[in-house]
């Protein structure tokens, strides 16, 4: 393989497994490096070590992978992402919670798109954060028109970047954007980030003032919960369970079964529930980097586990179908 595509490879299955953050970006550095270098550069290992943005680790790949082998770095981590084929997975169409370096996310969005392009995906819903969360550099208004002017030229006959927003449910269950602009958005993913232990009922509440604002399409990480990863863990939320998924489903307002393996949310049981009471499903990366886009699978695997029917998974949809879906609330 050349050694550049081993170095993107690499940088791509770190951000997978959520690694710390400049282990992926000096692989991407070093891939940088040796853009258009000819072979006969290539083999100059002296002249490479002189090369910012090349060290020790990145030199390795780069000799190995110019030898004709698969490098060490690489092997050992196919063997730890372990993908796993899904039936499920290979109708996955899209993927409508996605982020960028405009918020908390780690690449410019021409990266995040290649990489979409890279895994097959007909559509991308590029969702950076509100501005209410200003620890993730959350996007205000002007910023957010900004953005969606640049969001409608990576289009073309074969993908689409969807404009979106994963805006905040606010404590009084407002949406944290001004609503004309999240009726010009093609999707809207609405998520608690604040105040995740309130009472159950202000919860509910809250939740459902969301749900039937008229304006989400997805509801996003339902419970808040983490169960394991470099945060820590966090219990879910406590909300009465029933009553916002029978309100998703009486407004065709998705559920998510997100893929991180941090989150794992909804838990099992409430997916089981949210089938129960007719609920669409979107099955999502919630990437914040592009490796993470592959997360796909984990998802596919939980949802196909617990019999969730690919037909009420948004994702699997076209993008008319899922356009026409999105478009009852804009």
């Amino acid at each position: 393989m050349h050694p550049r595509d081993a170095l993107i490879e690499i940088a791509l299955l770190l951000e997978r497994e959520r690694a710390i953050r400049y282990k992926a970006k000096a692989f991407r550095a070093a891939a940088a490096a040796i853009e258009g270098l000819d072979d006969s550069q290539l083999a100059d290992t002296a002249g490479l070590r002189r090369r910012k943005g090349i060290g020790d680790s990145t030199l390795a790949v780069i000799v190995q992978a110019r030898e004709g082998r698969v490098p060490d770095y690489l092997v050992d981590l196919r063997e730890r992402a372990g993908i796993r084929p899904s039936t499920l997975r290979e109708r996955l169409r899209g993927d409508l919670h996605s982020h960028s370096d405009w918020s908390d996310g780690t690449t410019p969005i021409a990266t995040m798109v290649d990489a979409a392009r890279a895994l097959g995906r007909e559509y991308l819903a590029l969702t950076d954060h509100s501005p209410r969360l200003r620890v993730a550099n959350g996007l205000t208004a002007q910023r957010l028109r900004e953005q969606v002017s640049i969001v409608e030229g990576f289009r073309d006959e074969r993908f689409t970047l969807l404009t979106g927003i994963e805006v905040d449910i606010l404590e009084d269950g407002a949406l944290d954007q001004q609503d004309d602009l999240l009726r010009s958005l093609d999707v809207v993913v609405a998520s608690v980030h604040s105040k995740l232990r309130m009472d159950r009922g202000p919860m509910t509440t809250r939740m459902l003032s969301a749900v039937r604002s008229g304006r989400i399409d997805v509801l996003g990480h339902a419970t808040g919960r983490l169960v394991r990863g470099e945060r820590g863990t966090r219990p879910p939320s406590d909300f009465d369970a029933a009553r916002v998924f029978q309100a998703c489903a009486e407004n065709a307002v998705a559920v998510e079964i997100n893929s991180r393996p941090e989150r794992e949310d909804p838990p099992d049981d409430l997916i089981v529930l949210a089938l129960e009471m007719g609920c669409l499903f979107s099955i999502d990366s919630d990437a914040h980097a592009p490796g993470q886009l592959s997360l796909l699978d984990h998802g596919a695997e939980r949802a196909e586990r617990l019999g969730v029917p690919p037909e009420r998974i948004v994702t699997t949809w076209s993008l008319d179908r899922l356009r026409e879906w999105t478009g009852t609330r804009r």
